[in-house]
């Protein structure tokens, strides 16, 4: 994917906070230790140093949610991540995107940490942050 598809994609599914840009993601992208799964609909960026792995972003265009492309593109993730040697993967998520929060706890991630007020609202508010981490090794 290109980095232009890629912002596109995140602005689409990002509305309540800055998404990132073509240039973010291009600059990402030339990174040795950036791996990318999906397509237009959906897509999820993982980076892998030694045997840990952090998603980075994952976003899924609003007109093709809730049709498993985030569980399938982490699922991705998850393998491409265990094929670079990672044992554990770790995110944070705005403790408001309830969607997000509720596929992760599916999945097997679980809460290790909160920041508060981490995320800024484009409304002026700020949103915690939950940070998340799933064990590879396990099922």
């Amino acid at each position: 994917m290109r980095p232009e598809a890629l912002a596109a994609t995140h602005r689409a599914a990002f509305t309540l906070s800055r998404a990132w840009t073509a240039l973010e993601f291009e600059a990402l992208l030339a990174q040795p230790r950036i791996l990318l799964a999906g397509d237009d609909r959906a897509f999820g960026l993982i980076r892998v140093v030694a045997d840990e792995a952090e998603l980075l972003t994952i976003a899924t265009h609003p007109d093709h949610q809730r049709k498993g492309h985030a569980r399938a593109i982490l699922d991705c993730c998850h393998t491409l991540a265990q094929a670079r040697g990672a044992r554990h993967v770790f995110l944070e998520v705005a403790a408001d995107n309830t969607a997000a929060c509720a596929l992760y706890a599916a999945m097997g991630y679980r809460q290790t940490s909160l920041r508060k007020d981490y995320y800024p609202r484009n409304d002026s508010t700020a949103a915690d942050a939950l940070i998340m981490t799933h064990d590879l090794t396990c099922g």
